[in-house]
């Protein structure tokens, strides 16, 4: 990696450091999901929009993986799904620089699940440039592509910005869900990959009526 994009990597990941979970806002007791003060944007601003933050080389992403597949069929047709890479660190956000040249290249739904299972099955290692560009090649995805991609203005501002709502969120570890900008939901919070579905859900009528009353 040249010096010029380790140090804006680097750059990028410092900005996300984590914000401890005492200065998230509570809507009393145990609601089973974190009220930000203020509000993240969304893509789609008339819809309900539901937002996974992951990294690729955490097990418990990896695990949640084929629960949220099976969810995303069943969402209302007024919901939306997005995957933000979670930018805490150098090395996350080495990641996720890989996550939005795959998006770029267009690559992504064909070696998104692909790539998890060679990280967590095979132990490949992404931050090992000849064993990441050997799979790559395995997988159809020129390397120098990709290696392009990662730099393009494009990619490198879509890894500031996940790096801004990583921080923003104030969420302090992966996988959580985030809905509407407003909410997070972490695994502790759901207690199970169905609950997080669940408290996410339970959620979209509240959203609706923001949604409602903003017209």
């Amino acid at each position: 990696m040249d010096k010029t994009r380790r140090t804006l990597i680097t750059a990028i990941a410092a900005a996300a450091a984590p914000i401890p979970l005492a200065l998230r806002a509570q809507t009393g007791g145990d609601p089973g999901y974190s009220t930000l003060q203020n509000a993240l944007p969304v893509e789609n601003p008339g819809k309900v929009e539901v937002a996974e933050f992951f990294w690729y080389g955490c097990i418990h992403c990896y695990n949640l993986e084929p629960a949220i597949e099976a969810w995303l069929p069943k969402l209302p047709p007024d919901a939306y799904f997005r995957r933000i890479p979670a930018v805490f660190n150098e090395r996350w956000a080495l990641d996720a620089a890989i996550y939005y040249a795959f998006e770029s290249l267009g690559v992504l739904g064909k070696v998104h699940r692909p790539f998890f299972d060679a990280i967590h099955k095979d132990r490949l290692k992404t931050d090992n440039p000849e064993a990441l560009n050997e799979w790559l090649g395995k997988n159809g995805v020129d390397p120098k592509k990709l290696e392009a991609a990662t730099k393009s203005f494009g990619v490198q501002s879509k890894l500031k910005r996940a790096a801004q709502l990583t921080a923003g969120s104030k969420i302090d570890g992966t996988p959580a869900l985030m809905v509407q900008g407003r909410y997070t939901i972490s695994s502790e919070q759901g207690r199970s990959r169905e609950g997080m579905f669940a408290n996410a859900e339970r959620l979209f009528p509240v959203v609706r009526k923001t949604l409602t009353a903003s017209k």
